[in-house]
């Protein structure tokens, strides 16, 4: 598979990450779809069981997804500011402490936007748990099990 195959692959993936913070858009089935298209195009072995493995995370994601309060679609727990900052948390976690770093950094970004609109600790850690539980754990499981096939897809990428 050439480079720019590749490069077309992760910015799929990219806009598949970016997608799952978005409500009414497949991210992780574009996550996926851009993983099954690589292991298509790049028969290999380790190409195959990333396939598998990100198929069997994502079924397991969703299990978890339904075991959890459902998420609400309406926007009075999330705002776009809140979405970027939480996003933009998770995935800075999920490089400055790898793989786990995900879960803190999602909620470190909720947190932050919350106390600079509130500005008060208490209020900010009260909003936090709230939007958690009006669909954020739902959105968290998705992109953290994302996460994780990007990162899967990537380290077969580079070193396999």
């Amino acid at each position: 598979m050439g480079v720019w195959d590749l490069l077309l692959v992760g910015l799929v993936l990219l806009l598949g990450l970016c997608g799952v913070l978005v409500p009414g858009v497949p991210g992780s089935w574009l996550v996926w779809a851009a993983v099954m298209w690589w292991a298509v195009k790049d028969p290999q072995p380790v190409a195959w069981w990333v396939l598998v493995g990100a198929t069997v995370a994502l079924f397991l994601s969703q299990v978890v997804r339904w075991a959890l309060p459902p998420r609400r679609l309406r926007p009075n727990w999330a705002s776009r500011r809140m979405t970027v900052y939480a996003g933009a948390g998770s995935f800075l976690g999920f490089f400055l402490i790898p793989v786990l770093g995900s879960i803190p950094g999602f909620m470190a970004g909720i947190y932050l936007e919350e106390r600079l609109r509130l500005g008060r600790r208490g209020e900010a850690r009260a909003a936090m748990r709230s939007a958690l539980r009006s669909g954020g754990w739902s959105v968290l499981a998705e992109l953290f099990t994302c996460q994780l096939i990007a990162g899967a897809w990537l380290g077969a990428v580079i070193w396999g």
